[in-house]
């Protein structure tokens, strides 16, 4: 109805002109035909119509910039764009004119229009010709032509506010058809709303600043623990002209939620100061602090007064966290933990209180799982997306974004139409104008939908924009700032907006869950992997004297081993989480026993040596370390046991012989196991073996050794009898003096390697 009376308040302008030729073609279908084609050759368009979509994409017509986008009365409205010739032949008499079409009354006619490609008479309204007409003498096949329109909107014969079709086509003859045809046209749409409408629709834009991760678990051995990255690529991004660089500058000028990624911030702010990049198997100085520096400070500056939601830490694939990660055990808690940290993170860096109540599934798309697994963190408000939150009551307009899904739980549904405006490649000025001219279109067409309530709209778009698509998402909101027909609003103020009654609140099941997403999804085993880093992390800061030092950076590695930006990378996600857990892996092989030889023990009592090494910078603490005896009845250790324990508390770069008592029963030989333990019976690091060569001394031995000895007193005392009787001799002018003895040579020096055994202490 709504329709109707609109086209029964058709004046005389071109549009409505147009309307009433479509009406006329009914009856006069050949006649019309005829005309629209031009006078030139009747007989030819007539057996040719069917052919007139191929014909008239002979030309492309590319739309590089519309001005004003959304006009107003007293306006002149300049197009300029290009034309190239993709056919064989020379276009000849070629001329550039300007349609205006009708109005479309829903966002369904403005989808509809936008497919539509080639020219089709009957269908297309006429041009307005006359002085608003660019000629070209010729057109030569592969050539392109640049051109530009200018015309009062006066002169467009504009009525009712609304949307209209706007096109621009290049018609002209080749050697082949000598008569005039429009060989190649593009449609775009022209919103206008001459003042401002009482009732307005309310718009929440996101404007996200996130990155994949660049910070790998590694820091440096200084008191500030200097951060190690994995390569240097967010500097250019910081940069001027860079992807983040032109979301802040950007950003700064527009009435937008700005949603965070914290490890971004902490990325950046890492950079301000000493840092480290991986070259190859080792580091270099990072040397971009002044890019990183100028980037924060004009982010703080920007978001001063504005929104600031933060997600949780490293933007962690909720969907596969629900799909995938919630049954291996400690996944949870990870999120959990994300979430925590990302208000004090943002709050420190940018001094501004964050929100930290909205989780952002990928795309937008739920699922029962993905809702549970996004409360379980402490959101309670998940922003889903209308083409996964279909509804299905028939509702002729576009509801109020909030939406209680139960539990206490808001879905805030962002529309699909809108946030998904500007993907693609914006970097080509058509495609961007075009882009800009329908988000601009569908926006007028939701706030004259057929309701009296003001309604809540918002706009969540791709993740990571890239330079052209943010550039042309701020052309769109700028075209808004006279807020004619929508005015901006809060994330948070819309989360809390009064529901639509009418709105579905069903959550659609996991079955509904898009298969293409599915597939980009995180694996079960990612999740098993960060699992065992975070098993061998729990048992390797126990043993720290600063574990501070080391749970820190591998906390936020194992979060950026969840980040959402692995999606479609599951090479680059498995290198990172295998980086991860190789480090850790080093740092605590830095701890360990070394390895001994075989062992002499010649004697029934001794002590066995056992080194512990700590290669860390750190001390280590409540370590154990237990040496076991295989055989206790040949060699028993300390009291008599098998088993025997000793503390160990080692400096950071320090060794410690740690001593065992022993005592030998029977000859032979003993394998000895040495294996360190957390206090809590948790075996750390790799056993040690070695043999224990157990060699006693028999009687027999013992009298040969007795004998020996007996000879050498013997020796001794002849020798001393034998000078006495000599000095006595020499004073009575008897046998001249004896020289004493000669003290023996002593061999040399034994310069040959030890052998592989040593012996023990007795």
């Amino acid at each position: 109805m709504a329709e109707a009376a609109d086209i029964q308040g058709i004046g005389p302008s071109p549009a409505r002109r147009w309307l009433r030729r479509t009406a006329s073609l009914i009856i006069g279908a050949p006649l019309v035909a005829a005309l629209l084609a031009g006078p030139a050759a009747p007989t030819a368009q007539a057996g040719g119509t069917a052919k007139a979509p191929t014909r008239s994409e002979t030309v492309s017509v590319s739309l590089d910039t519309l001005a004003p986008s959304a006009p107003v009365k007293g306006d002149t409205l300049t197009v300029s764009g290009t034309v190239t010739n993709r056919g064989k032949d020379t276009i000849t008499q070629a001329k550039v004119d300007l349609r205006v079409g009708p109005r479309l009354f829903d966002r369904t006619s403005i989808d509809t229009a936008a497919k539509r490609t080639g020219y089709v008479p009957g269908s297309d309204p006429a041009p307005l010709g006359g002085k608003y007409t660019v000629k070209f003498a010729k057109l030569p096949s592969g050539i392109s032509q640049d051109f530009t329109l200018s015309v009062p909107v006066a002169k467009l014969g504009l009525g009712d506010d609304g949307v209209y079709q706007l096109g621009v086509s290049l018609s002209g003859q080749t050697s082949r058809a000598r008569y005039d045809q429009v060989l190649g046209i593009q449609r775009t749409f022209l919103p206008w709303q001459e003042e401002e409408r009482d009732s307005k629709t309310k718009v929440t834009y996101l404007w996200p600043l996130i990155a994949s991760p660049h910070v790998t678990a590694e820091t440096g051995s200084d008191d500030q623990q200097t951060p190690v990255f994995a390569d240097d690529d967010l500097a250019a991004e910081l940069a001027p002209g860079g992807r983040l660089e032109q979301l802040v500058s950007l950003g700064s000028q527009l009435p937008v939620t700005w949603v965070i990624d914290p490890d971004l911030l902490a990325s950046v702010d890492a950079m301000t100061m000493n840092y480290r990049v991986k070259s190859g198997d080792t580091t270099v100085a990072g040397k971009n602090q002044a890019v990183a520096k100028k980037w924060l400070t004009s982010l703080e500056a920007a978001v001063s007064d504005s929104k600031v939601v933060a997600l949780p830490f490293a933007d962690p694939d909720l969907a596969s966290i629900a799909h995938r990660g919630k049954n291996v055990s400690g996944t949870l808690s990870h999120l959990q933990t994300a979430t925590e940290v990302a208000g004090t993170t943002v709050q420190t860096i940018l001094h501004v209180k964050p929100s930290t109540d909205f989780a952002w599934p990928v795309d937008g798309a739920i699922d029962p799982s993905i809702v549970d697994v996004a409360t379980s963190a402490g959101a309670h408000n998940v922003i889903a997306r209308s083409d996964s939150l279909q509804e299905t009551g028939g509702l002729s307009y576009t509801p109020t974004a909030a939406r209680p899904i139960g539990g206490g739980t808001t879905a805030v549904v962002s529309d699909a139409r809108l946030s998904t405006a500007f993907q693609g490649d914006m970097s080509k000025a058509g495609n961007s104008t075009l882009a800009v001219q329908k988000f601009l279109a569908l926006t007028l067409a939701l706030t004259q939908q057929d309701t009296d309530a003001e309604r809540s709209i918002v706009v969540a778009p791709q993740r990571m924009p890239t330079v052209a698509q943010a550039q042309s998402m701020a052309v769109a909101l700028h075209a808004l700032d006279d807020e004619r027909w929508t005015e901006p609003l809060g994330l948070v103020d819309a989360a809390e907006a009064k529901p639509d009654t009418d709105a579905t609140t069903s959550v659609p099941g996991s079955s509904q869950y898009p298969k293409k997403l599915r597939s980009q999804e995180l694996p079960t085993q990612a999740f098993q992997d960060i699992k065992s880093t975070q098993v061998s992390l729990n048992n390797f800061q126990v043993i720290l004297t600063q574990p501070e030092r080391v749970v820190t950076p591998f906390g936020n590695a194992v979060n950026r081993s969840m980040s959402t930006s692995w999606r479609g990378k599951p090479l680059e996600a498995q290198q990172y989480r295998d980086s991860v857990r190789t480090y850790l892996q080093g740092l605590i092989n830095e701890v360990q026993l070394i390895s001994k030889s075989d062992v002499t023990l010649s004697g029934r009592s001794a002590t066995i040596p056992v080194t512990v090494q700590n290669r860390l910078l750190q001390g280590v603490d409540h370590l154990v370390l237990r040496l076991k005896s295989e055989n206790a009845t040949r060699l028993k250790l300390n009291d008599g046991g098998a088993v025997a324990e000793q503390p160990i508390r080692i400096a950071g770069g320090h060794s410690q012989s740690v001593k065992f008592d022993a005592a030998a029963n029977v000859n032979g030989q003993v394998q000895m196991t040495a294996q360190l333990y957390t206090e809590d019976g948790t075996p750390y690091g790799g056993e040690m073996t070695f043999t224990v060569k157990v060699s006693e001394l028999t009687p027999t031995v013992l009298l040969v050794i007795a004998g020996g000895l007996l000879l050498l007193v013997l020796a001794g005392i002849r020798m001393y009898t034998h000078r006495k009787r000599a000095n006595a001799g020499g004073d009575n002018g008897g046998e001249p003096e004896q020289p004493s003895d000669p003290t023996p040579d002593t061999g040399p020096e034994n310069g040959e390697p030890s052998g592989s055994g040593e012996k023990v202490e007795r």
